[in-house]
Order: structure tokens, then C-alpha cells, then sequence
């Protein structure tokens, strides 16, 4: 029996890569494209546990197949109510229908905003937002979410390539009002594969959005935050 209990010990603990560094936490994803599936995914192979949903469920199929049983499919309500942590990956302009169906349920919860706003896909919303910078505006769209701004500036191909690639790592920059969303956002990126590089508030975040000098450029830690004007 005490040979039987040990193998099993040494068997959960290999079911959990070795480069998963936080207590293994629940996160519900809403939006399961591109983006939404790539971190999601990168999530459950640090051992965390992910609900995926989309309004498209063949979207939410192929975005938990073959990651196993840390990876599940539910609605937009149910990720929303399971995770502690929440990713919203939609396009800008549906941000408000969110607010409307799930908001409720968000507040207080930390929520990662890889969203950009785009005049052409997202309308006139997104010229505001812009020119607000997008934390602030996901903030004041998602009233009570404690938001963390970060992923928003790669595409999901380079993310999914450059993660947990030997040292050093690809940066993500992380920006929060909340200093414990800030913690949480931080580990995230680091589960996920990336090392995480402290920008500040979300007022801050302007300067990692899409368009920026950093948007879509492959950089360390030490690159970003001189290309960030942020202290070592």
C-alpha cells in the first residue's frame, strides 16, 4: 500500500510540467479564437485549471482538444463563475455585451485584457479608446473588474512559438491599478511562459498598445524596460 501511495505522489506531480511556478488556479476564458485558446492553452500546460467558452462551441471544441483534464468547455456564465482569474480575448466592440451578460458576476474578479481596439472592425468606440489608451477605457467598460492589461501587442503565432523558450525568455509587459491583480498578472505571464516585466498602472499601459514602438516586437526583459523607460 505505502509502495502503491508513493507511485502515486510521483505520478500527480509529473502531470504538472516543472515550469508551472504558481499554485495551480481556476480561470475561466471567454473568447476561445486565436488568442483566447493560445494562452488558455499555455495555462492548462502550467496546471492550471481552464473553462474555455465562445460563442462559437466548435471554437471551444478545438481549443481544449488534447490538453486533457485540466481544460473544460462551459458558457460565457459558467467560465465566468468558475474562474477566480478571467481572460476576456473578444473583439473590442463586444466588451459592452460582456459587461451586460456576465458583469455581475466579474466584479472583484481579476480579469486579463489582451484587447485592442480597431476603427475599422470595432467602429467608432475605438477611436475613443484609443486615444484613452485601452486599460483605462477595458476599466471603465468592466466597472468593479480589477483588470490587468498584458498580451495585447503579439499575435497569437508568436506568443505560441516564443513561450517557454530557453533563457532568456520573451517579455510581456504587465500593467494594473490593483496591486494584487498586478501580482496575479505577473504570474500569470510568467506561467505562461514569458517573463514579466512590471509597467505600471493601466493609464500606463498606452505606451505597450497595439501600434506602440514595442507592439509586436520580440524583446528580453532588460530590452523591454529600457524600450519602456522603466526603472531596472
Amino acid at each position: 500500500m505505502k509502495r502503491r501511495a508513493f507511485l502515486s505522489v510521483i505520478l500527480a506531480a509529473a502531470a504538472v510540467p516543472a515550469f508551472a511556478q504558481s499554485r495551480p488556479m481556476k480561470i475561466g476564458v471567454i473568447g476561445s479564437g486565436r488568442i483566447g485558446s493560445t494562452i488558455g492553452g499555455l495555462w492548462v500546460k502550467a496546471g492550471h485549471e481552464v473553462m474555455f467558452s465562445d460563442r462559437d462551441q466548435e471554437q471551444v471544441k478545438r481549443a481544449i482538444d488534447g490538453l486533457g483534464p485540466r481544460a473544460r468547455a462551459g458558457s460565457t456564465h459558467e467560465a465566468a463563475t468558475f474562474g477566480d482569474v478571467v481572460l476576456i480575448a473578444v473583439p473590442y466592440a463586444a466588451l459592452p455585451a460582456i459587461r451586460d451578460e456576465v458583469g455581475l458576476r466579474l466584479r472583484g474578479k481579476v480579469v486579463i485584457d489582451p484587447n485592442n481596439p480597431v476603427p475599422n472592425r470595432d467602429g467608432e468606440m475605438a477611436v475613443a479608446a484609443k486615444e484613452k489608451g485601452a486599460g483605462v477605457s477595458t476599466a471603465a467598460l468592466l466597472p468593479g473588474v480589477r483588470v490587468v492589461r498584458s498580451f495585447n501587442s503579439w499575435g497569437y503565432a508568436t506568443m505560441a512559438r516564443e513561450a517557454n523558450r530557453p533563457a532568456p525568455r520573451m517579455a510581456l509587459p504587465v500593467a494594473a491599478d490593483d496591486a494584487e491583480a498586478l501580482k496575479v498578472g505577473m504570474q500569470l505571464v510568467s506561467d505562461a511562459g514569458f517573463d514579466p516585466v512590471n509597467a505600471g498602472s493601466l493609464a500606463a499601459s498606452k505606451a505597450f498598445d497595439l501600434g506602440s514602438s514595442v507592439s509586436g516586437r520580440i524583446l528580453t526583459a532588460a530590452e523591454m524596460r529600457q524600450a519602456l523607460n522603466l526603472k531596472p
